[in-house]
């Protein structure tokens, strides 16, 4: 009887190590594609048109790879759901371009959100110092806010206010049809349906 419990203590131990393993591959890959978005937007300056849009066309489409090999570990595989269902959604927000920030999408996959409300601080500060231009915060707190509401976070009525009156088209179609972290095939529509209008 304690040999069988034991062994089956050892068992979930070592699934739960798997599982950890797997996670943080999953997280690496995910940071490498966030940095070649990252380094793509840096050098955007020396690309000229086609050269941005067929590289970050090519990105996407590693994205969208990437999250079909993400649904298929997933598959039938519960606790793995829930570890990586944020990344599944960030992901997805990525691809479908309602989230255009490397660095929020990695917060939002890893689910961080100590690490944005943090970044949302540094960036209020920015502003207000004239590090940051008024469209680029915008765009980013849209984002961060986002993130937060999708994990969970109580956002103010402030904050709500500024939701409502900034989020764009794309980013207000991923709210509809991504109402919590577990409706990934709406979002997978979504994301499907975009890549496929960049393809044109």
């Amino acid at each position: 009887m304690g040999l069988s419990f034991s062994l089956e203590i050892r068992m979930a131990s070592r699934g739960k190590t798997e599982t950890s393993k797997l996670k943080q591959n999953l997280e690496e890959q995910l940071d490498r594609l966030m940095q070649q978005l990252q380094d793509l937007e840096e050098c955007r300056q020396e690309l000229d048109t086609d050269e941005y849009e067929e590289t970050k066309k090519e990105t996407l489409e590693q994205l969208s790879e990437f999250n079909d090999s993400l649904k298929k570990i997933m598959s039938g595989n519960m606790t793995l759901v829930d570890e990586l269902s944020g990344m599944q959604l960030a992901i997805q927000a990525a691809i479908s371009q309602a989230f255009k920030t490397p660095e929020v999408i990695r917060l939002f996959a890893k689910k961080q959100p100590g690490q944005l409300r943090t970044r949302l601080a540094e960036m209020d500060r920015d502003l207000m110092v004239g590090k940051l231009e008024r469209g680029l915060y915008t765009q980013q707190k849209v984002e961060i806010l986002t993130a937060l509401r999708k994990l969970g976070e109580k956002l103010t009525a402030e904050d709500e206010a500024f939701l409502s009156a900034n989020a764009g088209a794309t980013l207000s179609q991923f709210e509809r049809v991504s109402t919590d972290l577990g409706s990934g095939d709406k979002v997978l529509a979504l994301a499907s349906f975009e890549v496929e209008k960049t393809k044109k």
